[in-house]
């Protein structure tokens, strides 16, 4: 059979289109791929229901007290974050610990619980556990409160310590507040008006490296601090609630706030615009299990309901979630009645399991 040749003109015709053909379809294939990573995933429209994400290896804790029983220590499980169950009956889980309940884990594995007997209590009061079960008593810290810098006539009042251990510095970070002024009856809020946030720092909590300081250097009423890494790495975030009396001279007084600052200690600017609605307090911050959103829990006291925000990052943009509604299909977390302050900590599944078999929800004889 006769082999019909083509003439080099048409082979490099041939060729080019060819070569173009391939060109478009690697071009079209990666216009594909590309809407593919950046085209979002599909939303739930605003307001139906939600399933929450939940990771197989992770769970939380909350201990807390109750209105019944202040400054006793309960114990609270969810395994998404957003729904909490009583354990232990609604019984207390230690004879022994008094306070509001801040855990921290420390660089040898161990978990550290800090309180106090009451505010008058001179000394601030240190627990550990292996296992979050079996609390053991610690040791104590006295911290003397004259003569602090830029706080003349410290009362000898410590309020809500809170602890925090900070794996870059190795150290842990005590936090607490003390007021300035006596409260009378004739004007309650002068007492409130003056707390300010202290902090001391240690790597062992036997030994302290230095006498109490201030941590803001703004002239603002603040309780319940606590400080966590911002998201970026590179800073700090200060969770305070802002303890002024709110008044149209001051609108965010009473409110969970946040400031950001370049180092663990500051310096902390004036924080930023309130996280959840006057008459909030006792704030607790967890990570969600998908890794992508912080949810700030807050209590209306005295008593009367927890209050939820969420945020991608730390410094916003906030929104208040709905829960506690009493209108199921409004409602997308849920807190049991009658919890108060308390620190709120993830946990591995097997610490959870091993928790709530130690402490079973319908615990016999409760």
């Amino acid at each position: 059979m006769e082999r019909i040749m083509m003439p080099d003109n048409l082979k490099r015709m041939s060729r080019g289109r060819v070569a173009l053909a391939s060109c478009l379809l690697a071009g079209s294939l990666w216009a594909q791929a590309a809407s593919a990573q950046t085209t979002p995933p599909v939303a739930v429209p605003p307001g139906a229901p939600e399933t929450p994400y939940v990771d197989p290896d992770k769970a939380y804790l909350f201990a807390h007290m109750t209105s019944e029983h202040y400054g006793v220590l309960y114990y609270a499980v969810s395994i998404d974050g957003l729904h909490w169950r009583a354990l232990n009956g609604g019984q207390p889980v230690s004879q022994d610990y008094h306070g509001h309940a801040s855990i921290a884990k420390g660089p040898d594995g161990r978990y550290y619980l800090v309180g106090n007997r009451s505010d008058g209590d001179k000394l601030i009061r240190f627990w550990s556990s292996t296992d979050l079960i079996h609390w053991t008593p610690y040791g104590t810290y006295e911290p003397k409160l004259s003569n602090i810098p830029g706080l003349p006539n410290a009362l000898q009042r410590i309020g809500a310590p809170k602890l925090y251990f900070d794996a870059p510095s190795g150290n842990f970070l005590l936090t607490w507040h003390t007021p300035t002024v006596p409260g009378v009856p004739d004007d309650p809020e002068r007492y409130w008006a003056s707390q300010r946030t202290l902090y001391v720092q240690s790597r062992d909590l036997k030994t302290f490296a230095a006498p109490p300081k201030r941590l803001f250097n703004w002239d603002m009423a603040t309780i319940d601090t606590f400080v966590r890494p911002n998201d970026d790495g590179k800073g700090y975030c200060a969770i305070i609630k802002d303890e002024r009396y709110p008044s149209y001279n001051w609108t965010t007084g009473k409110t969970v706030r946040i400031s950001c600052g370049p180092t663990l200690l500051g310096p902390y600017p004036e924080p930023g615009a309130p996280i959840s609605p006057n008459f909030r307090e006792a704030p607790t911050l967890i990570r969600a299990p998908n890794n992508q959103d912080w949810l700030m829990y807050y209590e209306q006291y005295a008593g009367a309901s927890y209050g939820l925000s969420k945020a991608p990052r730390l410094e916003g943009p906030w929104y208040q979630v709905s829960g506690n509604s009493r209108v199921p299909a409004w409602d997308r977390f849920s807190m049991p009645e009658g919890f108060r302050h308390g620190s709120m900590v993830e946990i591995s599944r097997k610490e959870y399991d091993a928790i709530v078999a130690a402490f079973p929800e319908n615990a016999p004889g409760k």
